[in-house]
């Protein structure tokens, strides 16, 4: 009994670690401007015209710029909206 206990205890603990040592979900935002920055958020408005790309997404040419800020918010005309 206590074997079974013992491994059952091992196995939860295993699988409570194994959550909370999950990497955070991390994407890249650029809007219309070419402004692009790090954000773990993936909902914007519409219309705010930011598209959202996978962490390791590359841009291929001199259209896009990295831009970062602490915060919760979006670049729009160089100026940093915090929400």
């Amino acid at each position: 009994m206590k074997i079974k206990t013992l491994i059952l205890g091992a196995v939860a603990g295993a699988g409570v670690l194994a959550v909370l040592a999950a990497p955070a979900s991390a994407y890249v935002a650029c809007n219309r401007a070419g402004d692009c920055w790090h954000t773990d958020n993936r909902d914007f408005h519409h219309g705010w015209g930011i598209a959202v790309h996978a962490d390791d997404w590359k841009w291929r040419g001199d259209r896009y710029r990295w831009r970062e800020h602490e915060g919760r918010g979006y670049w729009r005309n160089g100026v940093w909206i915090t929400f």
